[in-house]
């Protein structure tokens, strides 16, 4: 059975930080694209980050770049989201996907919430 668990979520202050984690199961890990997306309330969902199974090359949407991180451990099953500097426009739910480039299979989690405080 495929499952996504996302895990981190919490409530923090404006300027803190979170370490928001995936758990992959079910599949062989490696060889998916891992991503981040966010909905904000009243919001479509939006990309976050991603990264690519081989190499690890990152992408990150522009209001990422500069406070978020992503990282992998293949060994583990698992990505991450180290998120700082957080803002009150970063409440959301935090979801990852999975996504296998050659087959077109993506996977999702069922979402960690993030709350910011001004």
């Amino acid at each position: 059975q495929v499952q996504l668990v996302e895990s981190g979520g919490g409530l923090v202050q404006s300027g803190g930080s979170l370490r928001l984690s995936c758990a992959v199961s079910g599949f062989t890990f490696s060889p998916y694209l891992m991503s981040w997306y966010r909905q904000g309330p009243g919001k479509e969902r939006e990309f976050v980050s991603s990264m690519a199974p081989i190499g690890g090359h990152t992408t990150y949407a522009d209001f990422a770049k500069g406070r978020f991180a992503a990282s992998r451990d293949n060994a583990k099953n698992t990505v991450y989201l180290q998120m700082d500097s957080l803002k009150s426009e970063d409440t959301a739910v935090y979801y990852c996907k999975a996504y296998a480039t050659v087959t077109g299979l993506e996977y999702w989690g069922q979402g960690t919430q993030v709350t910011v405080s001004s």
